[in-house]
């Protein structure tokens, strides 16, 4: 489904991306584990057309993000890491907009607004405005919006951030459905590692722009010696704050320097 060959990805002097491989099979759920700063935002902005590669192949589904990009947009679903809601809208108008950009006719799009925003519990407030929500009730609307269209792909940057524990089991409960029902496959980060432990398939550690280790949660814990995924990252990544991770909102500058021209 999403195959990656040498890719890079610089910023000026900065190599943000830099020659990594992988591969994400029809219905996995493949976690993209990494510090702060290691890449991983920067390569799901290529994997979803946002941003151009320097180097290297990617294909989603058989296409290049590159000369296919509409292709490649219909395929997938995606929530970003920082905010992207319009908060002069209301819930309902955000996924209205959202559906009618990717084409869900209007009968289904009703139907399936009503639904997704059930499933975050936020119907009775669909006609607030965004700007009036809570963090973690914006987190939801979010989540809803990315599966509006039910997406063959579904790209999750940090997904779960600022949700309590009892929403987070809800949401990766309804994704976990959605997977095995639809053979949804799902390419998402994040810092929690029970979340990884209990729902991927197979990981990824990116770490410096560089992939340094594969496997699925319990492979990564045999071959590290360690009883949880947490402390078999941290013995692969290391426990130290290094200077890359240190100057890691100095490359957060440069690259929303680059994405602004």
């Amino acid at each position: 489904m999403i195959s990656v060959e040498h890719l890079i990805k610089k910023f000026g002097s900065l190599i943000a991306v830099n020659d990594i491989s992988f591969e994400v099979k029809p219905g996995e759920i493949f976690a993209f584990l990494g510090p702060n700063g290691a890449g991983k935002t920067t390569t799901i902005k290529m994997l979803t057309t946002l941003l151009h590669p320097t180097s290297g192949q990617i294909r989603i589904d058989g296409f290049d993000p590159l000369t296919q990009q509409a292709e490649v947009r219909r395929l997938f679903g995606i929530v970003f890491q920082d905010q992207s809601l319009d908060d002069e809208l209301t819930a309902y108008e955000n996924l209205e907009f959202h559906g009618v950009l990717y084409g869900v006719v209007k009968a289904e799009r009703r139907s399936k607004i009503e639904e997704m925003l059930k499933f975050v519990d936020l119907w009775d407030r669909k006609d607030d405005q965004i700007k009036n929500f809570s963090g973690g009730m914006r987190r939801r609307i979010e989540i809803a919006r990315g599966l509006i269209h039910t997406p063959k792909i579904l790209y999750l940057d940090e997904p779960t951030l600022g949700l309590d524990p009892q929403t987070r089991n809800h949401i990766w409960g309804y994704i976990k459905n959605l997977n095995a029902k639809n053979n949804m496959t799902v390419f998402f980060t994040t810092h929690h590692m029970e979340e990884v432990d209990r729902a991927a398939t197979r990981v990824a550690i990116i770490d410096q722009g560089q992939i340094v280790a594969t496997g699925t949660p319990d492979e990564l814990k045999k071959k590290t010696g360690k009883a949880t995924l947490e402390e078999a990252f941290l013995e692969i990544t290391g426990h130290e704050i290094r200077a890359e991770e240190a100057n890691g909102a100095d490359r957060l500058r440069q690259q929303r320097k680059m994405w602004r021209r």
